[in-house]
């Protein structure tokens, strides 16, 4: 404002103009749901929030999904402590009071006991956890010279055309693998039955869901909107912000995800009338 029109505001001021927003994102967080979303995606991204005088880290909670027309939506933005899957399960029950009923898929992170939160909210979802963050958890502590080798025999684990050839690939990996990098086949094998969820499923699909891809995207967006601040005053301030975000995102998200309408008639055929009764 200063540089453009001359007027200089202060934080306070700024911030007395922003509250008037607050109101309209409240409004937005509590709206109704859809009674169905075939494919979520639960990820958490991490500020600096001011509490008590000091600077505390805070996760921001964000539920993207894909609607029943294929059009993406952002459910809502829960601010709260350390990612744990006690607050996801909070964020869940919040989904289903505002009208949510089913989920088909839900794409999340490594989080332990992420699962177990869905699953008590929504029995019937399936879970595919994302392949990028298991790559980047079983890189971890590769050395330099090993990582080319490693991530090209790891690779052929997930483009594996089913989860056949994917457990055959992933036997392979461990006898190449596990005395150097323990840590690596076991996460791979602990994880597996929601690593390997996506195998079930047509090419248009997988390449859908076998990643947060979608939510790390709006993610970066929101990371490029708020790298400059170091920390936020107050949970409200954060959650403004936020929401402004998810506005401007959205006047884009005006057509379908590609190949949505083949990704409806396979979504159709896994799960019958749970995708029938809602189109």
């Amino acid at each position: 404002m200063e540089k453009i029109y001359g007027i200089s505001y202060s934080a306070e001021q700024i911030s007395r103009i922003t509250d008037k927003i607050l109101p309209v994102a409240k409004e937005w967080q509590t709206r109704p749901l859809d009674p169905m979303y075939p494919i979520l995606f639960l990820d958490g991204v991490v500020f600096n929030v001011q509490q008590d005088g000091q600077v505390t880290k805070k996760t921001a909670y964000l539920v993207y999904g894909i609607t029943v027309e294929g059009k993406k939506d952002v459910l809502g933005i829960w601010i709260g402590e350390a990612e744990s899957s006690k607050f996801w399960m909070k964020v869940l029950v919040d989904m289903k009071n505002r009208g949510v009923k089913d989920v088909l898929i839900s794409c999340v992170d490594g989080l332990k006991g992420f699962k177990e939160a869905i699953e008590s909210a929504f029995p019937k979802t399936e879970i595919q956890k994302c392949i990028v963050h298991q790559i980047r958890t079983s890189t971890r502590f590769v050395s330099y010279r090993d990582r080319k080798p490693f991530c090209a025999d790891m690779k052929e684990i997930y483009t594996a055309p089913n989860e056949e050839a994917g457990t055959a690939a992933l036997d392979r990996f461990g006898d190449k693998w596990d005395k150097k990098y323990s840590y690596a086949i076991k996460s791979w094998r602990d994880n597996w039955p929601e690593l390997s969820t996506f195998y079930k499923y047509p090419e248009e699909i997988r390449r859908l869901i076998y990643t947060t891809n979608p939510m790390e995207s709006f993610n970066r967006k929101v990371r490029k909107f708020t790298k400059a601040k170091g920390s936020f005053p107050t949970d409200d301030s954060l959650f403004k912000l936020l929401y402004l975000i998810v506005i401007d995102s959205s006047k884009k998200w005006t057509a379908p995800v590609h190949n949505w309408g083949i990704i409806v008639n396979q979504l159709r055929i896994y799960f019958g009338d749970r995708m029938d009764e809602h189109l």
